[in-house]
């Protein structure tokens, strides 16, 4: 077919550039939480909570602590639900494909963008399902944009980890609304113009991604997408012959004919996969902790000075920007060996595997040097504890992705 291969090159870059944009601009938008309660707490949510105390040289002053507790609550939460349903989102995924997948993703993600935009200080309560939501349905954004890294080839991993930086960065989102906000714009308005952007993640859903799954290594001539001209409609699993391409018989690599397919069961109880979980999850509940404790952490440092906190907590959310810069840097160290050749009886996987101890440790130098940061009471320090922690998260979940995807 004339023309098709150029034809196949836009549709793949558009994937691409939409899927960055969409990670970059909603998928977590959750984690940008400190700027979020900036803006809550200026419209008087949970301020019942506040209590008249008395400080240690005798003044009066108001403390907060019941206040601050219920924003953590609610951040806690919805870190819970997003990690606690990542596991039967993942079956989902693999069970039904990528368009129902999204079509889920994007009902949550709208279900709490609405809800926040018609919370008030007396119904602070829909906070709680919203931040949920809106952390579920952002990780499935995620879930289901990472596999167009199968259709870049080489460029596999850094492609998974700068779409994973993206994620990262967009918990700038909060930041923008917080400045909007300050500009007079209502925290209504800009809730309910993301849910008015679903109307977008449902074009991009049936035009720009396959029905089912992506494979890995790409077939060729492997089209998806809703494609005009065609009769044969089956979106993912029609080659551009009209040959059916059946995306569930492509094997994983190119030695998976000679060897037997390990179970799903096998791969779980490994100790190989154990202690990947428990170094992720060591590192995923630190970051968590300081999130979610930031804004209380800002009030203690700054003895409740409201600029300074403001100050302090437009800066961590302009780092966060940087998460996608920051990400294909370890893509790249991890795709560094593609196109060298292998050593004799030597598997692709083994030596995908072998190019992760770099990014793996790293990835735990920098979360100690956060970790200490960040511990220690000095508020200008906390400066370099935010360039640290975007750094860390962006090598963390872009360097987890990325070996998930070769283990």
């Amino acid at each position: 077919m004339p023309g098709s291969g150029s034809g196949l090159s836009v549709q793949r870059c558009l994937t691409f550039t939409t899927g960055l944009v969409e990670c970059l601009c909603f998928a977590g938008a959750v984690f940008g939480w400190a700027s979020l309660v900036f803006v809550l707490k200026e419209e008087g949510y949970f301020s019942s909570l506040c209590v008249n105390g008395t400080g240690v040289n005798g003044t009066h002053i108001l403390d907060c602590a019941g206040q601050d507790e219920q924003f953590s609550l609610i951040f806690t939460i919805a870190s819970f639900m997003n990690n606690f349903l990542t596991l039967p989102n993942g079956f989902l995924f693999d069970r039904f494909g990528t368009t129902v997948t999204r079509l889920y993703g994007i009902f949550l993600y709208t279900i709490g963008t609405v809800m926040v935009a018609f919370s008030t200080s007396a119904l602070a309560i829909l906070l709680f399902p919203a931040l949920s939501l809106l952390a579920v349905g952002g990780i499935l954004f995620l879930m289901t944009n990472m596999q167009v890294g199968n259709l870049f080839g080489s460029r596999r991993s850094t492609i998974i980890t700068l779409y994973n930086g993206a994620f990262d960065s967009s918990s700038a989102l909060f930041l923008v609304i917080k400045l909007l906000h300050e500009r007079g714009i209502a925290l209504r308005s800009s809730f309910l113009f993301l849910s008015a952007c679903s109307v977008v993640h449902l074009l991009r859903t049936f035009f720009l991604l396959p029905r089912k799954l992506i494979p890995y290594p790409l077939p060729d001539n492997y089209t998806y997408g809703i494609t005009c001209g065609k009769s044969d409609n089956r979106i993912g699993e029609v080659a551009e012959n009209g040959d059916a391409q059946k995306v569930e018989e492509v094997p994983l690599n190119k030695d998976a004919s000679a060897k037997q397919e390990k179970s799903f069961r096998d791969c779980l109880l490994s100790r190989f996969f154990m202690w990947h979980l428990l170094w992720l999850s060591v590192m995923q509940l630190r970051h968590y902790l300081f999130i979610g404790t930031l804004n209380p952490m800002l009030q203690r440092l700054t003895a409740g000075e409201s600029s300074l906190v403001s100050q302090y907590t437009n800066a961590f959310a302009i780092t966060q920007l940087c998460g996608v810069l920051c990400a294909p840097w370890n893509g790249l160290i991890m795709d560094r060996h593609k196109g060298k050749p292998r050593a004799e009886g030597e598997s692709e996987q083994e030596v995908d595997l072998r190019a992760t101890v770099l990014s793996l440790f790293l990835t735990a130098l920098q979360c100690l040097l956060f970790s200490i940061c960040a511990s220690t009471p000095y508020l200008p320090l906390q400066y370099l504890t935010f360039v640290l922690q975007v750094l860390n998260r962006s090598f963390l979940y872009g360097g987890n992705a990325a070996f998930i995807s070769v283990a």
